[in-house]
């Protein structure tokens, strides 16, 4: 039915492809079919805890922001609440004298207890921020809660009610209130300068949220990546001068077949036109300069992404990938370390990235390791893991892995590595290709 598959399209880590609907002996209505095409490489649920019992000393001026909750049934207020979520976690985390857990930490932890103080050992934290959010007629309620996670003593609290369409401007007086209490003073200059450019539409909020959650669902079928671009389409159309869609348009339209790089990078520029120091776009940018050779115009991208949001696990991580094509694999490794210390439950797709920082140093065993530790295996993880194994003379188990990747992607070649792997030593890339092909990974369809 359309309820179950909805449930998987939420819940699964495998793609699927729309097949239509078909007529079947003894149903008197068509029904849908879908086939499974295989594993997503990211996903919204696919985590991987950096350490087994996340456990470490509380950090002063830190804070976890955990997620606003909202009815479940209605999916307009979980949507905001989510969104307002982010912005907390985004705007705290421009702060540098204050430590803010990632938004996959608190979420996690969230799911398994709610507890300030098992929060606040897990993380490092010494206070957290939760709440929920209700709509009620034109106007939306905001209760939060600052404990802190010694005892777990409520340290402050407010309830906070505006008109629907001036909750933008909420966010702010939210901002200041937390960091006001957390930091004991902050300069009003400082608070002011560190505020994004915020849309100038709540219905332009809207959309850009609903297209996240699209995005962050991954290729359950290529429909979610769709469906997140026409969102994002519909905020900028709605507030063309809101930045953060743009960005988040490309980043989207990147896992889509036929993706223009040469638009992508004329769009994430008007993304940067409007807001310069979105750290997203930054990266993103850095992303598309990156896939057009340019590394010193990536670096710098990538570098300021880092600047603007210090605290960002998830930027760190995907930064680090960058330094890894770059040249600089021990540099990835430390915005690894330093991702994973803020980060305890960070992407599958940003831990795998010490494997392949492994590989590109030729601590193969170490890379062998690390991947195959994985609790999901991705495409690259993968293919990482079969030239690692050849490098080591292991060339039947080499073959075993590649085996076993063409029955997940039977489509797989050697062609996706040359697309998706932007090494600037190509001595690097053609190493790489020469070990998957003699592995056993074709090298065209």
């Amino acid at each position: 039915s359309g309820v179950l598959f909805e449930q998987v399209r939420r819940n699964s880590p495998f793609s699927f492809e729309r097949l239509g609907a078909r007529q079947f002996k003894n149903i008197s209505e068509a029904i849908p079919v879908y086939r499974l095409r295989g594993e997503q490489e990211t996903w919204v649920f696919q985590t991987a805890p950096t350490e087994t019992a996340p456990h470490r000393a509380k950090r002063p001026n830190s804070i976890a922001v955990i997620p606003l909750t909202a009815p479940p049934q209605v999916e307009d207020v979980q949507f905001l609440a989510d969104g307002v979520t982010e912005d907390l976690i985004l705007e705290l985390g421009r702060f540098r004298r204050l430590f803010v857990s990632s938004r996959t930490a608190s979420a996690v932890l969230q799911n398994q207890n709610r507890d300030p103080v098992a929060i606040g050992d897990a993380l490092g934290v010494r206070y957290v921020l939760s709440g929920n959010l209700r709509r009620i007629g034109q106007r939306v309620r905001i209760n939060l809660s600052l404990s802190e996670t010694g005892e777990g003593r409520i340290v402050w609290n407010d309830r906070i009610e505006r008109p629907f369409e001036t909750l933008l401007e909420t966010l702010d007086e939210i901002v200041a209130h937390v960091a006001a209490t957390v930091m004991g003073r902050l300069e009003e200059a400082d608070i002011v300068a560190a505020r994004r450019q915020r849309p100038e539409s709540m219905s332009a909020y809207e959309c850009h949220l609903r297209g996240l959650e699209f995005h962050r669902l991954g290729g359950v079928t290529d429909e979610n990546l769709v469906e997140a671009v026409k969102w994002f389409d519909r905020a900028i159309e709605t507030d063309p001068n809101f930045g953060r869609p743009y960005a988040m348009r490309v980043c989207a339209v990147s896992g889509l077949p036929g993706f223009d790089s040469a638009e992508g990078e004329r769009v994430t520029h008007r993304a940067l036109e409007l807001d310069p120091n979105d750290p997203e776009a930054n990266r993103i940018m850095g992303s598309v300069q990156m896939a057009k050779g340019d590394y010193e115009a990536a670096r710098r991208y990538h570098e300021k992404a880092m600047e603007l949001s210090p605290n960002d696990a998830y930027i760190k991580g995907r930064s680090a990938a960058f330094y890894t094509f770059f040249g600089l694999p021990e540099r990835a490794l430390e915005l690894l370390d330093e991702a994973e210390a803020l980060d305890p439950y960070l992407p599958v797709w940003c831990v795998e990235e010490r494997g392949v920082a492994f590989y590109v140093q030729e601590r193969y065993r170490e890379a062998v390791d690390h991947l195959a530790a994985l609790p999901f295996q991705t495409r690259r993880s993968r293919l990482y893991q079969i030239a690692s194994r050849m490098a080591l003379g292991d060339t039947e188990q080499a073959a075993k892995l590649a085996r076993a990747a063409l029955v997940v992607q039977p489509e797989l070649t050697v062609e996706y590595v040359r697309e998706q792997e932007w090494y600037r030593d190509a001595a690097v890339l053609d190493t790489l290709v020469k070990r998957l092909v003699d592995a056993g990974i074709p090298e065209r369809c």
